[in-house]
């Protein structure tokens, strides 16, 4: 595996592991201001959501929404081709005495060691769909 590969597998490793300890300022570090991020499905999140402190605030809505327990439960593997990495994950949220837990598969361009786009699948995404729902 290229030297690039392995660096970009690291960045993401960290990504998530900052995900996971709610570390700001690792995850603003690691992610690129212009990032195009591609949020599946049709819910109150969904759609193409242009530049860092718009994909920050989509976060920001799902833990609000969640009451905070919206996390990536597993982060099962990390693999790259490229400047393209894939993370099969495990995430889960509780909201109004519903649960959700799925795996998805996230595929982030790098590029100069930022995340400059990135596409969200959800296992279930009818499922993550009435999760969120619509409003």
């Amino acid at each position: 595996m290229e030297k690039t590969q392995i660096n970009n597998i690291e960045l993401v490793d960290t990504y998530f592991k900052a995900i996971q300890n709610g570390n700001m300022e690792v995850l603003a570090s690691l992610v690129d201001e212009s990032v195009v991020w591609h949020q599946p499905g049709n819910n109150k999140f969904s759609g193409v959501h242009h530049g860092a402190d718009s994909v920050f605030a989509l976060v920001g809505g799902m833990m609000e929404i969640s009451n905070g327990t919206f996390k990536i439960e597993k982060v099962n593997i990390i693999m790259a081709n490229e400047s393209r990495v894939a993370a099969m994950v495990t995430f889960s949220g509780q909201r109004n005495n519903i649960s959700m837990s799925m795996n998805g598969v996230d595929i982030l361009t790098i590029n100069q060691g930022k995340i400059t786009e990135a596409w969200l699948y959800s296992g279930d995404q009818d499922a993550e769909d009435a999760f969120w729902g619509k409003d």
